[in-house]
C-alpha cells in the first residue's frame, strides 16, 4: 500500500514562504525511515535535516514540494484563511500522487471536520485519510515530509538573507525579525515582497508608521 505523509513548514512566520510536502512511500518501507534517523523536523538540527533529506528522496516512491510565496499568501488571504489555503494545497498534492492512504498533520483541532474538508475536492473519494494533531511526531512518513518541507524553507530563507540582509527566523516572536522589519519600514515606504503584509505584525507596524507620518504633519 502506498502511504502519503503531508506536513508543512513556515505556517506562522511573517517573512518567507510557506512550504508543504507530500512524501509517498510503500508502507512496507516505512520502518526504514527510522534507521535514517527520521523524527519530527523540529527535533533535528539544520545540519541533520540536510543530511537526512537526500536519503529520504532516494527512499521515497515519490514526493512533492510546494512553495507558497508571501505575495501569494497575501493575495489568497483576501479570499480565504491560512487553513483553507493549506487544504487547497494538500488536495493538490494528494491528487497528484494518488496514494491509497494519507496521513496529515492537521492544523485544526477538529480532525474529523478537517478530514471532511480535505476529501471534498479529491479525485479519489475512497482514499483512507488519517488526520492528527502532531502527526509529525507519531508517523514517520509525516516526519519525513516535515523534514523535506523544513529543509526547503530554511534554504529559501537563507537566499533571502543573502539578498536582503539577516532577518532571523522570520517569526513574529523573533526579536531579530521584529527589529529588522521596524528598521525596514522606517526607511522604506512599504515592506519587501518576502514579507506577509496581511500578517498582524506587518499591519501593526505599517499603522504605526502612518500614525507617525500624520503626527509629523501636525
Amino acid at each position: 500500500m502506498k502511504v502519503l505523509g503531508i506536513d508543512e513548514s513556515g505556517r506562522g512566520p511573517v517573512c518567507g514562504p510557506l512550504v508543504l510536502c507530500g512524501y509517498l512511500i510503500d508502507e512496507a518501507k516505512v520502518k526504514k525511515l527510522k534507521t535514517l534517523g527520521v523524527k519530527d523536523s523540529k527535533l533535528l538540527s539544520p545540519e541533520q535535516r540536510t543530511q537526512i533529506a537526500s536519503s529520504l528522496k532516494k527512499l521515497a516512491d515519490d514526493y512533492v514540494l510546494l512553495k507558497v510565496s508571501a505575495k501569494e499568501i497575501d493575495k489568497l488571504r483576501d479570499k480565504t484563511n491560512i487553513n483553507l489555503l493549506e487544504i487547497e494545497k494538500m488536495q493538490q498534492i494528494i491528487n497528484a500522487l494518488n496514494p491509497e492512504k494519507v496521513v496529515i498533520d492537521s492544523p485544526e483541532t477538529n480532525t474529523v471536520r478537517f478530514t471532511e474538508k480535505i476529501r471534498g475536492k479529491l479525485k479519489n473519494k475512497r482514499v483512507k485519510i488519517i488526520s492528527e494533531n502532531y502527526a509529525d511526531k507519531n508517523h514517520l512518513e509525516v516526519s519525513a515530509a516535515s523534514i523535506l518541507a523544513k529543509q526547503l524553507r530554511d534554504a529559501e530563507v537563507k537566499k533571502l538573507h543573502k539578498k536582503h540582509g539577516f532577518f532571523g527566523s522570520g517569526y513574529p516572536s523573533d526579536e531579530v525579525t521584529v527589529k529588522f522589519l521596524r528598521a525596514w519600514i522606517k526607511k522604506n515606504k512599504e515592506f519587501p515582497d518576502f514579507v506577509r503584509k496581511s500578517w498582524y505584525t506587518a499591519q501593526k507596524m505599517m499603522e504605526e508608521k502612518q500614525q507617525t507620518n500624520l503626527r509629523g504633519f501636525k
